[in-house]
């Protein structure tokens, strides 16, 4: 009796992966865990500009907790992972928006307070970019839903009661000087936002706009070649035609806005000529409202005329630290709820931006060591 050698099943072996492959895997394995950690739990961001200074810095690495208020499900699925907006170093949109999805919020274990840092999407860009792909801001969330909010000469009022500033607050300051400055001295006061000098009143005085807190200001005003140091204040009616609302029936500045009602979800209020101007941005472009428009100091929703009108999510007031150096909601108005992407966390690095003979040779010296692993309040 012949016995034939057991046959190997060649269909049961797998083929050894060569290095390619798994650098495939190991890639495609990276980008997904990413994506996930991004989307659901937290996401790094940096800070471009000074609208929240001295509170956050131009050059902070920041993480953002997206578990928070909740994380969002994707409204435009087909984009490049790990982009925003384009892709990196060009010019070519990362995304295509043939797809909308409706969008979700995961439960989160808190709800935005008020003075929280936050992230969201910049409401402005309604025209240009799906809602999850707005260019991303952070502020802290001065006013809530159901909150009624004023400011007057730079106090803020919610409900009647002052809002407790940020430590770091800013704000625009002149100085008079009987000569010119030098950088040491806004050096060594950690002044970093300066215009001038600019040629004062008299040939010997110069004059410079500085943006800081009144402590430092006090502390300018003490040198002898000081002559005086006045805090700048918007009075109500200056600067109006940028402060939002836009409109004749409100003269409201940046230190002197309001009295202004926050809308909530399921809040009914009549469209009149005083709440028109206010709210219909909100209506015409963010509660998701296919057939709206305003003609003729009217409120027209699928042909018919609307006097009242009944909120379908969340709005929020946003406001960057550095009172006079930011856009946010004095200019722009309301952030809706589904543009809230996350609450800042703590800052992982931070180097301040390089001088005109900068460059990587100096990153070290420009790092704000005291700065690495400081939680964000």
């Amino acid at each position: 009796m012949n016995i034939l050698p057991k046959q190997k099943n060649k269909a049961a072996e797998k083929p050894e992966k060569g290095p390619v492959r798994e650098w495939v895997d190991a890639i495609v394995f990276a980008v997904v865990a990413a994506t996930i950690i991004r989307w659901l739990f937290i996401e790094a961001f940096t800070i471009p500009t000074p609208s929240m200074e001295k509170s956050l810095l131009v050059g902070d690495f920041l993480f953002v907790s997206k578990v928070h208020y909740g994380a969002r499900t994707p409204k435009t699925p087909l984009q490049v992972p790990l982009t925003h907006q384009k892709i990196w170093g060009t010019e070519i949109p990362s995304y295509t928006d043939i797809i909308q999805l409706p969008q979700f919020r995961l439960p989160g274990f808190s709800e935005v307070k008020n003075n929280d840092v936050v992230v969201f999407n910049y409401p402005d860009e309604y025209d240009k970019y799906p809602v999850d792909l707005r260019t991303n801001y952070i502020k802290r969330c001065i006013g809530i839903p159901g909150d009624k909010l004023e400011i007057k000469d730079k106090t803020i009022y919610i409900n009647g009661e002052v809002l407790e500033a940020p430590e770091n607050m800013q704000t625009s300051y002149q100085v008079t000087a009987t000569t010119l400055i030098k950088d040491r001295v806004f050096n060594n006061l950690d002044v970093t936002d300066i215009t001038g000098p600019i040629a004062g009143r008299s040939a010997n005085e110069s004059l410079y706009f500085i943006m800081t807190d009144q402590e430092k200001a006090d502390k300018l005003e003490a040198f002898d070649f000081v002559k005086d140091v006045e805090e700048i204040t918007y009075e109500t009616g200056q600067d109006a035609a940028r402060t939002f609302p836009v409109s004749n029936k409100y003269e409201w500045s940046l230190d002197n806005f309001g009295p202004l009602y926050i809308p909530k979800e399921g809040d009914k209020i009549t469209i009149d000529s005083l709440n028109l101007p206010i709210y219909s941005k909100a209506i015409l472009h963010f509660e998701g409202n296919e057939d709206a428009k305003v003609e003729g100091g009217k409120l027209y929703i699928d042909g018919n005329v609307v006097s009242e009108y009944t909120f379908k999510q969340n709005y929020f007031f946003m406001m960057g630290d550095n009172r006079h150096n930011s856009q946010d909601s004095r200019i722009w108005g309301f952030v809706p709820e589904n543009h809230i992407l996350g609450k800042g966390l703590l800052i992982w690095w931070s180097v301040a931006p390089a001088g005109p003979d900068g460059g990587i040779s100096d990153i070290f010296s420009r790092v704000r060591w005291s700065r690495i692993f400081k939680l964000i309040e």
